[in-house]
């Protein structure tokens, strides 16, 4: 074998092993928030449309909690026009304790297929007087524009998780 094939080998094996890399690759967002309020108030705030729209910039969650239902957030634009900002599905729910369901934009410029949803689980855990709401969401890096939507996705946490927090200890 000469040397330049030697080393066009080497170049083809390299990005084989970084393509399978990336395609292994996780991008999540994990929070835990602990609140000073029951299990009952949290779940609530997470569940109750009127309450997800005093911290979810005014967007209201629509679902009737059973696996294989749709999930809506709605809101309205600025001119006052309904509009659908996440849809999804129930994937998991246990009442007062669980609920995992897909969520995609329709509104990004994306395709509308599986493999662009991401998957959201709120999980609350109550001990003593207190309750802890653990976030997670992903696989950004398994969907279109995936480090874009993870780094948007986890400004909006940052923003939201405060203000929830607030809202339930009141």
């Amino acid at each position: 074998m000469t040397t330049r094939r030697f080393y066009l080998l080497i170049i083809i094996l390299l990005l084989i092993g970084c393509k399978s890399k990336k395609t292994n690759e996780i991008m999540m967002i994990e929070k835990k928030v602990q609140f000073s309020a029951p299990n009952e108030k949290v779940w609530d705030l997470l569940t109750n449309p009127d309450m997800t729209k005093e911290y979810m910039f005014g967007c209201e969650v629509i679902s009737n909690w059973k696996i294989g239902s749709p999930i809506l957030w709605k809101g309205q634009t600025e001119d006052g026009k309904e509009i659908i900002y996440v849809k999804g599905s129930i994937i998991e729910f246990i009442d007062g304790q669980k609920v995992t369901f897909t969520m995609f934009d329709p509104n990004l410029k994306l395709d509308d297929v599986p493999e662009n949803y991401l998957n959201l689980t709120y999980e609350l855990k109550e001990i003593d007087d207190k309750t802890i709401l653990k976030l997670t969401q992903g696989n950004f890096a398994s969907v279109a524009d995936g480090k874009k939507r993870y780094e948007e996705s986890l400004k909006g946490w940052e923003m939201v998780l405060p203000i929830m927090k607030q809202i339930a200890e009141k």
